[in-house]
């Protein structure tokens, strides 16, 4: 049997199991409304927390207690990206799964106006965070609001592609504390990625890989160099029996991974070479 038609005979698959367990669209459709209304009042309980957190601590680095601190900073002195989960999650809403996790890196003999530049970069995000990122751009920009385009790639046990979306706000308390939001405005799942049948699978039909993703970013000049923190809360599909082997592997390790990987790519973009040397500049 061709590879193509295995691929489709499989897709098919499992877009009726998905179905049969969902017990059909208009079914679908009301739960996910549920599942926006669910993610969505999250998000405002963790961006109140988050904003109390700014102006109070500004990171978590900042509101631990002294020896803890102190333990931290060595920690990621020494090179580590310290990760932990935030709240309750994974947590279990109507048809999805919250995941809400935060971590910190620190990047040695840069300043934060450097970090910025690296990270508002975005028709060069994926020179520095591929090959998660694929593709990346800057569609719109009105001074520290910014409407942004990156085409991610997951794998684990598949390979998923995902055109994203977002609405990123920069703001700063001084020049030594300064921060980020990014909201995911779309989330599409892309079918057969680059070849002449690639398209956008319609939402209710794809595979709930990710749903949702917002980013809280800080950014502390101390000690040297720069306390990079990032929250990701993100929001995937539940697992349905007959899809577990697929959706499991992504629910239980790319949140926590993908946020791995994205501070250390961040704290790498700065090793051995400047950021305008990597870009060619």
């Amino acid at each position: 049997m061709k590879r193509t038609t295995r691929t489709k005979i499989t897709r098919f698959l499992i877009l009726t199991t998905a179905f049969a367990v969902f017990g059909g669209y208009s079914r679908l459709q009301a739960q996910q409304r549920q599942t926006t209304e669910a993610f969505n009042q999250y998000i405002a309980t963790a961006e109140a927390r988050i904003s109390g957190e700014r102006n109070s601590s500004f990171s978590r680095l900042d509101s631990v207690p002294l020896a803890e601190r102190m333990d931290m900073v060595g920690r990621l002195r020494h090179g580590e990206i310290v990760i932990d989960r935030r709240g309750d999650t994974t947590k279990q809403v109507p048809g999805g799964l919250i995941h809400d996790w935060v971590g910190t890196v620190f990047v040695p003999n840069v300043s934060v106006s450097q970090i910025i530049s690296l990270v508002r970069d975005y028709d060069h995000t994926a020179s520095y965070y591929s090959p998660d990122v694929m593709e990346s751009r800057l569609v719109s920009a009105n001074g520290n609001d910014l409407h942004v385009f990156m085409r991610l790639r997951k794998q684990k046990i598949v390979t998923v592609v995902l055109d994203t979306e977002y609405d990123v706000h920069y703001g700063s308390l001084d020049a030594d504390h300064q921060y980020s939001i990014s909201r995911s405005a779309r989330i599409s799942e892309i079918e057969d990625p680059g070849s002449a049948h690639e398209h956008a699978l319609a939402q209710g039909h794809d595979h709930g890989f990710l749903w949702r993703l917002n980013s809280y970013w800080s950014f502390e000049q101390a000690n040297g160099g720069v306390f990079v923190q990032c929250e990701a809360i993100s929001l995937t599909r539940e697992i349905p029996t007959g899809l577990a082997w697929m959706i499991a592997p992504f629910v239980s390790s790319i949140p926590r991974e993908s946020l791995e990987f994205t501070l250390n790519a961040t704290r790498a973009a700065f090793k051995g070479k400047s950021v305008a040397a990597r870009r060619g500049d």
